[in-house]
């Protein structure tokens, strides 16, 4: 079972002066300690149940790109990028500049966008739900593309590349991994079975169904369920080890492979930084 860290809040009693440094010691602290991955949220404003969207939030691909630099061996993804905030080109570009100067460390989360409040607010475009799983289909087909050999056109219904040229391409062979988040059983599932190296499923009681889903979806394309991995995000409980390693235990009977979460990082007036909260947390989970 590998343990991922999902940073989801950067508001700390520090303010900005201390975040740098706070993430830092964090991450720092997950990759020695063993932890697999380390993602953020792609989002402008804080999310509910977070926090109100006052609170502090980072933009995902160029903290990813900070991480990169002071980090060896985590692997680095947004946890998911939304896929109507970049146009495609520009998104595979991203990543694969990510996977390039971390040595081979990139993933490509992604999913179909579900904040409407931040994009109307920062002026992003946000169309209707079938159309943003339109673009995100579409989206998966241009990045592999840009990602490949190929310098074809691409022509689809709302993205029209002239050259899918890419270069350079990324380290990771054939491509850096793509998980596909959500649990939709209609969509975003069979997306998985058709374009994805990863699932992710939010932890709760319905694990079980969903994969069944996933399963069905693959046996209908074609596709080896085994080859994706299969993953959970749920929140952390350092202060019950033996209850998160029982979770544990019931989603790996389940074949995932991969918890990936995070934890509060202070009680407001208690500590100076998020880091001395989280960083004696991390080694122990």
């Amino acid at each position: 079972m590998h343990i991922g860290l999902h940073v989801s809040d950067f508001t700390n009693p520090g303010g900005p002066a201390t975040l740098r440094e706070d993430l830092i010691r964090i991450v720092g602290e997950a990759e020695e300690s063993g932890y697999r991955s380390v993602s953020v949220m792609d989002h402008l404003w804080q999310i509910p149940p977070i926090g109100d969207a006052e609170r502090a939030m980072l933009e995902a691909y160029t903290t990813l790109g900070f991480l990169a630099a002071r980090t060896e061996r985590v692997e680095l993804l947004a946890w998911v990028t939304a896929v109507t905030y970049r146009e495609p080109g520009l998104l595979a570009k991203l990543v694969a500049t990510l996977d390039v100067l971390s040595g081979g460390r990139a993933w490509l989360g992604i999913g179909a966008a579900w904040f409407e409040g931040e994009a109307t607010g920062l002026g992003l475009p946000f169309p209707p739900t079938a159309e943003r799983f339109e673009r995100l289909e579409e989206t998966l087909r241009i990045c592999l593309q840009v990602w490949s050999d190929s310098e074809e056109p691409f022509e689809g219904k709302h993205y029209t590349l002239g050259r899918t040229l890419g270069n350079p391409r990324p380290l990771k062979r054939p491509h850096p991994p793509i998980l596909i988040g959500g649990g939709g059983e209609k969509k975003t599932l069979r997306l998985v079975a058709q374009y994805g190296d990863a699932c992710n499923l939010f932890g709760g009681d319905d694990v079980a169904h969903k994969l069944d889903v996933l399963k069905r979806h693959c046996d209908d394309l074609g596709r080896d369920y085994d080859t994706i991995e299969k993953t959970v995000m749920a929140p952390f409980t350092p202060n019950d080890l033996d209850g998160f390693l029982e979770s544990a235990q019931r989603y790996a009977a389940l074949g995932v492979t991969h918890l990936h979460g995070g934890f509060p990082y202070f009680e407001a007036g208690t500590v100076k930084s998020f880091g001395d909260a989280v960083v004696p947390r991390l080694a122990e989970l």
